[in-house]
């Protein structure tokens, strides 16, 4: 817990676009629901409209609907760094190893499968109910790709470890995964079925517009401070006012921005680039695929067609920085964007014509420990934070365990986030922006091609 002996935070800066989203640029523009004018009386305040929010909000109005929620989201939902992931709910753990499982290993495979699996479930249970077509939501699985032998040795490996955990998955060499990328570099692929593909964006939209009452959203009302009101709180927006008995904060990175788990939290950006649309005919293969790199922070790719006859485009995402300020520059999207253009020559030789036409960039939170910033850290107010890079996965994961958590309501999920250490500390400055920096340059370093 952290500022044990306060009762008042105040935000100390507000959440930034870094670009502008494909995703959210290749939909038709939202109308957003209402801006909070005024003051309104709730059971629970959630602050932040994203993976993490929203998924909180829908568990609490499952568990109990006639709770009164009010969801603030300081922008327009989708266009946070919700709408900025690469849109993969990713059932297995993320980064593939060629190190052999142990028993304490084996264990957190299976915690980690928990986890995310349940974001799938509530996932689903949502699209199911809604309709959401496949350009929305699709549970097509996912491609891990290498292009050296040494992503193919780490897919093999991983390959062996997903056998010994039951887990089912198909190898795919040069020839076979080429058949589905239409692209000559990759040498070989892992294809697992069980990761939801999203439009991140059409996605969360769908989220926030399937609430029902006595949940409330608010868009374009951010939270700027709130402070202990007898034995609840109360939260300041820019034209009103919440009172809620609990607060659950879900804004991942920006709960430092209110004072917590300072000095506990890495803010790092990813960057994306999605290119212009173009011919189907120009690029053989499977006409909707995404695939992960074999070695962690390599490139994401995913091809996407919408079916509507306006052509299919390619995602592009690589590179990572580190910025404690929760911002990016312009410069930083455009520096990144042309290694991407780099990235994307040298997979898709035959699209030499196409290019970029949106680049963004989105931000994570990450704990050195790799736990999530969880828990209840004020006497009645919880957090939902600390993705640590798998914001889709663990985001929607974190904000169901919080809103169990919120309502005393006990749950396996539950008792694994009960279980999670908390954040460790991070170095003095100017040691982690050092390390930081250090660290990420050798990841992308060793990723190499990849």
């Amino acid at each position: 817990m952290t500022q044990a002996a306060r009762n008042v935070f105040v935000a100390s800066r507000l959440p930034k676009r870094a670009g502008v989203s494909g995703w959210v640029a290749t939909l038709a523009p939202r109308t957003p629901q209402s801006t909070l004018n005024g003051s309104v009386i709730a059971d629970v305040a959630i602050i932040g409209g994203g993976f993490a929010g929203l998924s909180a909000a829908r568990r609490i109005s499952r568990l109990d609907p006639t709770a009164r929620v009010a969801v603030l989201e300081a922008g327009i939902v989708g266009e946070g760094p919700a709408g900025a992931n690469s849109g993969f709910i990713i059932d297995l753990p993320h980064e593939v190893s060629s190190d052999g499982f142990s028993g304490e290993s084996a264990a957190r495979f299976r915690q980690s499968v928990l986890i995310q699996r349940s974001a799938i479930a509530l996932a689903t249970e949502m699209a199911t109910e809604n309709g959401w077509e496949k350009n929305v939501f699709d549970p097509c699985g996912r491609y891990s790709v290498a292009i050296s032998a040494e992503g193919d040795k780490h897919l093999e490996d991983y390959a062996q470890q997903l056998s010994k955990m039951g887990e089912d998955h198909r190898l795919l060499r040069t020839r076979e995964i080429g058949a589905v990328t239409g692209s000559p570099v990759y040498t070989s692929g892992l294809f697992t079925p069980g990761t939801v593909i999203v439009q991140p964006a059409a996605y969360i939209r769908g989220v926030a517009d399937c609430l029902k009452k006595p949940v409330t959203l608010y868009e374009r009302t951010p939270a700027l401070s709130f402070e202990r009101l007898g034995t609840g709180w109360l939260v300041k927006t820019p034209q009103g006012s919440v009172q809620a008995a609990k607060i659950i904060m879900a804004n991942n990175g920006h709960a430092e921005s209110f004072g917590f788990f300072r000095g506990r939290l890495l803010h790092v950006f990813t960057y994306a680039s999605l290119t212009e649309a173009f011919d189907p005919s120009c690029l053989s293969g499977e006409r909707k695929w995404a695939a992960t790199p074999a070695l962690p922070m390599g490139t994401t790719v995913r091809r996407i067609s919408t079916g509507t006859g306006t052509g299919d485009r390619i995602l592009v995402r690589s590179r990572y920085s580190y910025n404690p300020s929760i911002a990016v520059s312009d410069a930083a999207i455009q520096r990144a964007g042309r290694l991407h253009d780099g990235k994307f020559s040298k997979r898709f030789p035959t699209l030499s014509g196409v290019g970029m036409q949106y680049r963004w960039a989105g931000a994570m939170a990450l704990t050195r420990n790799h736990v999530p910033a969880f828990g209840e850290i004020e006497r009645g107010v919880f957090a939902a934070c600390g993705c640590n890079g798998l914001g889709a996965s663990n985001s929607t994961a974190s904000g169901i365990a919080a809103a169990e958590l919120t309502l005393g309501h006990d749950s396996e999920l539950g008792r694994v986030y009960a279980r999670l250490a908390a954040p460790t500390a991070l170095p003095p400055q100017p040691f982690t922006t050092i390390g930081a920096k250090i660290h990420l340059a050798y990841r992308e370093w060793s990723a190499g091609s990849e």
